[in-house]
């Protein structure tokens, strides 16, 4: 059984930093391609950033220089620090991954950018 399990949002003034955390069960991590995604009150889900079994990473032009997505196959766990935070980053971010031809997300953690 795949799950996905997001941690690490909360509430942080613009200028802040977070770091989030999915830890991944029931796949062989190292193999995943692993995404970051996010959804904004009233928005459609966006893609934020990427990063390949070997580590390429791709990251969304409204992130890039303040995001960093990052993974550690030994911890099963794909990162993204989150630095110099906007309040138009405020949304619910939701890992994801796909395994076996199917789509995988976790359940999502909120962040809040205060202004």
């Amino acid at each position: 059984q795949v799950q996905l399990v997001e941690s690490g949002g909360g509430l942080v003034q613009a200028g802040g930093s977070l770091r989030l955390s999915c830890a991944v069960s029931g796949t062989i991590f190292s193999q995943n391609y692993m995404k970051w995604y996010r959804q904004a009150p009233g928005k459609q889900r966006e893609l934020v950033a990427g990063i390949s079994s070997g580590g390429n990473t791709n990251h969304a032009d409204s992130v890039k220089g303040r995001f960093t997505i990052s993974r550690d196959n030994d911890k099963n766990t794909v990162y993204l620090q989150m630095n110099s935070l906007k309040p138009e980053d405020t949304a619910v971010y939701y890992c994801n991954t796909i395994w076996i031809g199917r789509m995988y997300w976790g359940q999502g953690t909120r962040v809040t950018v205060s202004s």
